[in-house]
C-alpha cells in the first residue's frame, strides 16, 4: 500500500466517520515504510482496550471474583485475540509496509496485526473519544465477552498451579533462540519443572512462546500423569 487510507475505508473498519484522518494513517503505518509508525498509538490503544474490557466485565459479571475477572481480561485483551479480530477485519491489507517487510511476510504476521488493531483503537479514542472506542470494542469483542461460560485459564497459570498442587518447583522459562527481523521476530522458549520434565514452544513474541511452551509441557504432564 503506497498511499493513505480513505475516510470511507476507516468508516467501514471502525463503524464511525473519522475526523482526523492523519491519526488513522499513523495507526496503519509500519516502521519499515520510513514514515512515523503505529507504536505510540498502539501503546495508547492497549490501555484503552484494557480499560473498556475491564469495565465491561465488571458490569456484565457482577458476581465474579477479581481472579476470574483478571483471567477473562487477560484472554480477551491478549495478542492472540487481537490478531484474530484484526484478521476478521483484514486489517493488514490496509497497512503501509516497506518492500522488505512485505517480502519478510509482514502482512501475514499475527503480532503486527494485533499491534495495528490496538493502534487503530488508540486513533479512534483520540479522534472521536471514549464512546466511539467503546462502541468499536464492544462490537468486535461482544460475543466473546458474553460467550465465555467459564473464565479461560492461561497455560502459564495452569502449569504453575499443577506444580504447586504437587509440591514441585515452580516452572522456569528460558529463551532458546530469537530469529527473524525486528518487525517479524520468532522466539523459541523452553520451560521446565526442576528435572521432572521440559518442553519448548514458539511464538511471535517471548510471551507467546512461553504460553506455547507451558501448554506443551502441561499436556505432556497430564498425559503421562507424572506425580
Amino acid at each position: 500500500m503506497t498511499g493513505g487510507v480513505s475516510a470511507e475505508t476507516i468508516a467501514a473498519l471502525t463503524g464511525a466517520e473519522p475526523r482526523d484522518l492523519a491519526l488513522y494513517h499513523e495507526a496503519l503505518t509500519h516502521g519499515s515504510s520510513g514514515a512515523g509508525d503505529y507504536q505510540r498509538l498502539e501503546f495508547l490503544g492497549d490501555r484503552v482496550l484494557g480499560l473498556v474490557i475491564a469495565s465491561e466485565l465488571f458490569r456484565r459479571f457482577p458476581k465474579a471474583a477479581e481472579g476470574e475477572l483478571s483471567s477473562r481480561l487477560h484472554a480477551l485483551a491478549s495478542g492472540e485475540t487481537c490478531a484474530r479480530i484484526a484478521q476478521a477485519l483484514d486489517l493488514s491489507a490496509h497497512v503501509r509496509f516497506g518492500a522488505q517487510a512485505i517480502g519478510d511476510g509482514g502482512r501475514q504476521s499475527d503480532n503486527i496485526a494485533a499491534d495495528v488493531l490496538e493502534a487503530l483503537i488508540g486513533a479512534l479514542w483520540l479522534d472521536l473519544g471514549e464512546d466511539a472506542a467503546r462502541a468499536f470494542i464492544t462490537d468486535k469483542w461482544g460475543d466473546m465477552i458474553e460467550g465465555q461460560v467459564a473464565a479461560p485459564k492461561h497455560p502459564k497459570a495452569a502449569l504453575q498451579e499443577w506444580a504447586l498442587a504437587r509440591k514441585r518447583r515452580p516452572p522456569e522459562y528460558r529463551l532458546v533462540r530469537r530469529e527473524g527481523p525486528d518487525h517479524a521476530p520468532r522466539f523459541r522458549v523452553a520451560v521446565s519443572i526442576g528435572k521432572l520434565a521440559e518442553a519448548e514452544g514458539e511464538g511471535a513474541s517471548k510471551q507467546a512462546a512461553e504460553k506455547a511452551a507451558a501448554a506443551a509441557l502441561l499436556e505432556r504432564l497430564i498425559q503421562d500423569d507424572i506425580k
